[in-house]
């Protein structure tokens, strides 16, 4: 058998041009001929990927589908109440119509039935010979039966969002109507836009993370309509005040945290210093002994910003901080403050001196590092699913302490927790006792024998997150590694409210050869920064944690009325 090509758009069987036998088909008014084509159908409106058998007439270059061209010439459906006779026809009409069963259109040429008499329908053969049925079970989308109404009326699609005037499904418990095209979306799909990943099809409320129920009420975003939220989650205490904002004027325009003065070098003036420029450095050089002024954690091989003057840097990530933000802890606008006073992170309870968002009082304020946090929170020691802040409290799995502030994995069953201090451990640090970066291991199961920690000399228990050397086999206990003290600036002077003018007190690091005494406990200091109190006069006194410190000078720490209220926040 052989193939001709007669344009770029027909492909006939040789045997069919050279002898062809016409026949007459109810579906058209001329004898055709049996072919083979590949061009979208006269019949359907649909193009067959591969060569379709079908029939041609010459007459009006019109192609049918085999599966098509055996349409009955008329229909009768009067016993489902659908319609009463229909016939076969060509749409010849100027305007695109419309099927009035599945509302899709009906392009000039394409075979249809038609209705006679009274208001006329126009319905595409597939719907007309196969037409919807009666009732129809979608546990993907939705938890009831849906019955199909004929009786055409206007309506809003409840799996679309967009308005139909047809035949549709309704749900009679929940009262919500589908277009007979929606009846049935996948549960999972994938799509070009998206390659990485499948999409799901359900919405969830944004705050709890769980299904939302159509039947009932909901907040939604009018900038972003795929936000939604149960009214119970959005008007929750701890995200809420509960007050009518309907009116309330809109907030003030976003102030960008830097200008560029000059985009060929990467330059910029950032408001946190703004006396001299900075530039961006991307080439990953490590840098071990130098902090960022912001987060006050090292630069290591991140991309950051450097003063071209002084010694002032800014991780890249941290210079792009919004200069206005809230966060999912509190209802409060959080302003990012220049001044480096101190104060104790709302989120992770950590003390911190560098830089930090504050809502207008001490008693709310988050470090720069916390109020990066986004949902989903994609974590590595939780590879499989993302967390999210659905409700305040809970045990951390990672250091199993309470925590007033957490984050959660959705997954039923799964029941994973992280606190914010354990959320936001640095993935990589450098400590003097080795050459090489120390990665942060999650926990093993099965360890070959009994680790201990090279800087406390204390046994490490395998089962819960330290530190370790991959090269040397070093590890270290995540608080021997940190401290107490790791987010407060060395050198910066720190005064702590303690009666009177207070208490005034320097951060240092402990890299002396003979380590210093700790004032309260009477032992060698050996985390990396330690606490000195200055204006007390030679010889100096170190404080190797926040336990000792507090013992001596139990009313320094933080606002005493809030440690009652938030009493997790200080736990750990």
């Amino acid at each position: 058998m052989y193939i001709i090509e007669l344009s770029w758009r027909y492909y006939f069987d040789f045997l069919c041009t050279t002898n062809p036998v016409e026949v007459k088909l109810p579906i058209h008014e001329h004898p055709m001929s049996p072919l083979k084509d590949r061009r979208m159908g006269n019949c359907c409106g649909v193009r067959f990927k591969a060569e379709s058998d079908g029939y041609y007439c010459s007459e009006c270059d019109y192609f049918f589908h085999k599966t098509c061209s055996n349409a009955p010439e008329s229909l009768d459906h009067s016993s489902r109440n659908f319609f009463d006779s229909v016939c076969i026809a060509t749409y010849t009409g100027k305007s695109r119509a419309r099927c009035d069963f599945c509302k899709e259109k009906i392009t000039r040429g394409i075979q249809h039935y038609s209705s006679s008499g009274g208001k006329k329908k126009l319905i595409h053969l597939e719907c007309a010979k196969y037409p919807p049925p009666e009732a129809i079970d979608v546990p993907q989308s939705h938890d009831h039966k849906l019955n199909l109404k004929k009786k055409q009326s206007c309506f809003t699609c409840a799996a679309c969002g967009k308005d139909g005037d047809g035949c549709s499904y309704k749900c009679d418990e929940c009262h919500l109507t589908f277009h007979v095209s929606c009846k049935k979306y996948p549960a999972e799909v994938t799509h070009p836009c998206h390659p990485s990943h499948p999409l799901k099809l359900f919405k969830v409320c944004g705050i709890c993370q769980k299904e939302m129920d159509w039947s009932c009420g909901g907040y939604s975003c009018l900038k972003c309509p795929k936000s939604v939220f149960h009214t119970k989650c959005a008007t929750r205490k701890d995200v809420s005040d509960r007050r009518e904002r309907k009116d309330d004027p809109e907030e003030d325009e976003e102030i960008k945290p830097f200008k560029v003065v000059d985009e060929s070098t990467n330059t910029i003036q950032h408001f946190l210093h703004e006396k001299h420029n900075l530039r961006l450095d991307k080439s990953g050089i490590f840098i071990d002994k130098r902090t960022c002024k912001a987060c006050l954690y090292p630069i290591y091989r991140h991309s950051f910003y450097s003063c071209i003057k002084c010694s002032f840097m800014l991780h890249e990530s941290c210079a792009e901080m919004p200069t206005r933000r809230r966060h999912m802890v509190s209802n409060k606008l959080y302003t990012l403050q220049k001044s480096h006073r101190r104060h104790k992170c709302e989120a992770c309870g950590v003390c911190n001196n560098g830089s930090a968002y504050s809502s207008g009082d001490d008693r709310h304020a988050l470090d720069v590092r916390c109020a990066s946090v986004s949902e989903p929170f994609l974590h590595q020691s939780h590879p499989e699913h993302p967390l999210f802040y659905t409700s305040p409290q809970g045990v951390c799995s990672a250091c199993k302490k309470e925590a007033f502030h957490v984050l959660r994995c959705v997954v039923e069953g799964c029941g994973y927790v992280l606190d914010f201090k354990c959320a936001l451990l640095p993935y990589q640090v450098k400590h003097r006792v080795d050459d090489h970066l120390l990665s942060l291991c999650y926990g093993e199961k099965d360890a070959p024998g009994i680790y201990w920690c090279d800087i406390c000399e204390e046994e490490t228990d395998s089962r819960t997150w330290f530190y370790t050397c991959k090269d040397c086999g070093f590890t270290l206990h995540i608080g021997c590694m940190l401290g107490d003290f790791r987010s407060l600036e060395p050198g910066a002077v720190v005064t702590w409210a303690d009666g009177g003018d207070g208490v005034q007190s320097v951060a240092v690091r402990n890299k002396r050869m003979s380590r210093p005494f700790c004032n309260q406990c009477k032992l060698r200091c050996v985390l990396p920064v330690i606490l000195k109190v200055v204006g007390t006069g030679k010889p100096f006194k170190y404080y190797c944690s926040f336990d000792c410190f507090e013992i001596v000078y139990p009313d320094s720490s933080v606002d005493q009325r809030f440690r009652r209220e938030n009493p997790f926040v200080f736990s750990g």
